[in-house]
């Protein structure tokens, strides 16, 4: 990517000609509002959802916005699971030798029962200044936003000097390697999303309260995604007869003392650099907690401070934490198995048998089984937050969303970023997309996000990609 702030100042200001516009004066907006209802409408569930058809859809916005067939490419990551497809298009530049620009996000979103929500979460309701459907955010406001602004682009004749590709996919959330685009497209077709730079979802905007914009993050690394299996077996028996060794209870207990247990503070480049940032925008004690940790990680007192919000608390450590269980085999007999799955997001470059050592020292008891689940996650790849990354998001984030600050950061969770960055595609979440405290609820009920929000990142990340493209 070096090089690519060359002229910087000048292409942002051609991306920027005529103004910060209004969101809502933006051309194509009914044909952006269409095509993203379309997509949330579009059940994608690992369940009964259909990727394929959502990629397909795309696929015919692209072909009526002026694509050819020789522009894209439909793939199916595995022939046993057709409704896991995906797309890939490309907007050829003008130089052959400059590294294309690939604009990141997937289709797939996390299961929603129409039971618990207050509306059906696969129509796209407005409401109240929100948006509410699953996948409004997550990750269905950027696909529709790539596949809006590849649209535009095309329509109004824009030559940039990057060729721009973009590759919506199938997984993220729902899939191993027989339904994963990304992991798909990185193994069999790196050549159709080979990039100097990606632009992928993973951070984003921060709302206070009362709606004030407050920080803009970009994602610099992520955490690794491990299940851990924690088993206890036992003869059982009859249930008129109890035992003192249930294993129901021993998991239990083991559970109850894990939950009293936390790894300890771990910085690396980019966390710290995230906090040392954050103590000069926060204030009292948590920004004096935040100076102390990065002093002394082993500080009792600023750990307990800081982990009071839990995104502070997740940034400084690997986290695990129980998510599901199973026990018993029947209602009138005593169990003969017990299980919990734990959930661990580990920090880049810790071992995976590390983690495995910890939750057993924490369970503390040898009856009371630790296995990693498969698959298998490797070391996660950080990419380098180079000036040339940072400074087009700076430069525009500052035009468009005047004394709000930009702060790199790890994200807590994983992505497909970490697919493109094992073979050498340097992958950084961003998006305008600022959301409410509570992170509008994504993955859980009621997925929701400002219409506003939604119309601002529009343009933003319209305008981010031609920058990057043009530079």
């Amino acid at each position: 990517m070096r090089g690519w702030t060359r002229g910087l100042a000048a292409v942002v200001g051609l991306a920027l000609a005529g103004g910060a516009m209004a969101a809502e004066q933006a051309p194509g907006e009914k044909g952006f509002r269409d095509l993203y209802k379309e997509l949330v409408e579009t059940n994608t569930t690992a369940s009964v959802g259909d990727c394929t058809k959502a990629a397909h859809q795309i696929e015919a916005r692209l072909k009526a916005g002026g694509y050819t067939d020789a522009d894209i490419h439909f793939f199916l990551p595995s022939p046993e699971q057709p409704k896991a497809g995906g797309i890939v298009v490309k907007l050829d530049g003008a130089d052959a030798k400059a590294k294309p620009v690939l604009l990141l996000a997937h289709l797939d979103v996390v299961e929603a029962k129409r039971e618990d929500w207050t509306r059906d979460p696969f129509t796209l309701i407005e409401e109240g200044g929100y948006f509410y459907g699953r996948g409004s955010s997550d990750d269905k406001a950027q696909a529709a936003i790539w596949a809006d602004s590849m649209i535009r682009f095309k329509q109004e004749g824009y030559k940039p000097k990057h060729t721009i590709k973009m590759a919506l996919t199938c997984g993220e959330e729902t899939g191993g390697s027989g339904r994963n685009g990304a992991m798909f497209l990185a193994a069999q077709h790196k050549d159709w999303i080979d990039a100097g730079v990606a632009l992928n979802e993973g951070r984003g905007g921060a709302l206070d309260a009362n709606g004030k914009k407050v920080l803009l993050t970009v994602e610099a690394g992520e955490k690794n995604y491990q299940d851990f299996q924690l088993e206890v077996t036992n003869p059982g028996g009859h249930s008129s007869q109890p035992l003192p060794d249930n294993a129901i209870y021993r998991l239990s207990e083991a559970l109850v003392r894990l939950s009293k247990t936390d790894t300890p503070v771990v910085f690396n480049d980019v966390t710290r650099e995230y906090f040392t940032k954050m103590a000069d925008i926060e204030t009292g004690e948590t920004a004096a907690a935040m100076r102390a940790i990065l002093k002394d990680p082993t500080d009792k007192a600023a750990n307990a401070i800081l982990s009071k919000d839990r995104g502070y608390h997740a940034q400084l450590r690997t986290t695990c934490v129980a998510t599901m269980g199973e026990a018993g085999h029947a209602p009138n007999a005593l169990p003969q198995r017990a299980r919990a799955n734990i959930n661990c997001r580990i920090l880049p470059g810790t071992p995976t048998e590390t983690i495995r050592k910890y939750l057993v020292d924490a369970v503390a008891d040898p009856q009371v089984s630790v296995t990693a689940v498969p698959p298998f996650g490797g070391d996660i790849h950080i990419p380098a937050l180079t000036p040339d990354v940072m400074g087009p998001i700076t430069k525009l984030a500052g035009e468009m969303f005047p004394g709000v600050p930009v702060v790199p950061t790890m994200a807590n969770w994983g992505t497909d970023g970490r697919f493109l960055n094992d073979i050498g595609i340097p992958t950084f979440g961003i998006d305008a997309l600022f959301r409410d405290p509570d992170f509008s609820n994504v993955h859980g009920l009621n997925e929701r996000v400002r219409v506003q929000s939604l119309f601002e990142d529009r343009e933003f990340l319209f305008k981010l990609a031609k920058v990057y493209a043009g530079a």
